[in-house]
């Protein structure tokens, strides 16, 4: 198996787990002390990851900026999310966030002149047709 489809899939466990986890943390405080926790967790894997890194990362301002405003994003989507998620179920919530992709394909296609091909799109409307029923 190759390195990035290992680590994909990973992601995709704890990313399930971390939606999961949401809920049942919102159902016992409000959701922006959920937040607060939440942020703590991030901070304990960054820094036993900065430990691995010897506290030397990478200094590139560009990349230094892009990988803030990714930190900074990250952190207001979710305490959207954690607002959604204390006020609906959390599967459709899930559901609902999880189009998050066709943002960045999106974007991808009108900034970084990336292509969107035919089975693309049909994901995409397939995505949307998910989200529809779903939420029903």
């Amino acid at each position: 198996m190759s390195s990035w489809l290992s680590a994909a899939l990973a992601a995709l466990m704890f990313f399930g787990l971390w939606g999961f986890f949401t809920k049942l943390a919102v159902n016992y405080i409000d959701s922006k002390s959920a937040l607060i926790y939440q942020t703590l967790g991030v901070l304990i894997i960054g820094l036993i990851t900065l430990s691995t890194m010897h506290f030397k990362p990478a200094t590139d301002s560009k990349g230094f900026s892009f990988a803030l405003l990714t930190g900074l994003t990250y952190g207001i989507g979710c305490l959207f999310y954690f607002i959604a998620a204390n006020k609906g179920k959390i599967m459709t919530v899930v559901t609902l966030t999880s189009l998050y992709p066709v943002i960045t394909i999106l974007l991808s296609y009108l900034l970084l002149k990336e292509d969107i091909g035919t089975r693309q799109c049909i994901g995409i409307m397939l995505a949307f047709v998910a989200i529809v029923l779903m939420s029903s």
